[in-house]
């Protein structure tokens, strides 16, 4: 096993269905910790200018459209939308918009966890690819699920990884350019790191 970075110039982004009606079975956490993660991820596609590729399934059914934090921060990513297939890989049309972006590390998060995230994933690495699954700013709908998901992705050399993992990485250094804007993203959208800033503020003043 070797420990090659993710970095803004390697890796690309996939949000794999997450979509409204889809997000409504979310409860392998609690649905507010899951939008703060896919918003904190998208934000940090977003920061550090990396190419995404967002894909729905079914969107003008009950799975619903696109969670709009998405296609508002990244408003120039294309947005495939699946006509049946459930594994995204198998839509031509979403391979060719990943193979554009000329990326070999793939950051993937989506709902559901074992099916949406678990699919692309599998295909992916069998196609050669370094992936990365956000385990938290993907959703399904028990804990029992997840975890199931998790050790068939592991299992097949995909890295679990969480969307402040996926920033610090991107970051490596606090002193790039990013460091400020990062830290902004992790105290909106992680508790613990917005307070700690707070206190900071509070005891300079």
């Amino acid at each position: 096993m070797s420990y090659d970075l993710l970095t803004p110039d390697n890796a690309a982004v996939l949000f794999v269905d997450h979509q409204t009606g889809l997000s409504n079975g979310v409860q392998d956490q609690s649905v507010p910790e899951y939008l703060a993660a896919v918003t904190g991820l998208v934000k940090f596609a977003k920061a550090f200018n990396l190419p995404a590729v967002i894909t729905t399934s079914a969107s003008d059914g009950p799975n619903g459209p696109v969670l709009p934090v998405i296609t508002q921060t990244l408003p120039n990513a294309p947005v495939i939308h699946r006509p049946g297939e459930i594994n995204a890989w198998d839509n031509a049309e979403f391979v060719a918009a990943v193979e554009k972006t000329g990326r070999k590390k793939l950051i993937v998060a989506g709902v559901s966890t074992e099916v949406c995230v678990a699919f692309v994933a599998l295909s992916a690495i069998n196609a050669g690819y370094d992936v990365y699954a956000v385990i938290d700013a993907s959703g399904t709908w028990n804990k029992l699920v997840q975890e199931v998901a998790v050790a068939r992705m592991v299992q097949a050399g995909i890295k679990p990884i969480t969307w402040v993992a996926v920033g610090a990485e991107l970051q490596a250094d606090w002193r790039k350019p990013t460091g400020q804007e990062l830290a902004q993203i992790m105290g909106e959208h992680l508790p613990f790191y917005g307070n700690l800033i707070a206190s900071f503020v509070a005891a300079k003043s």
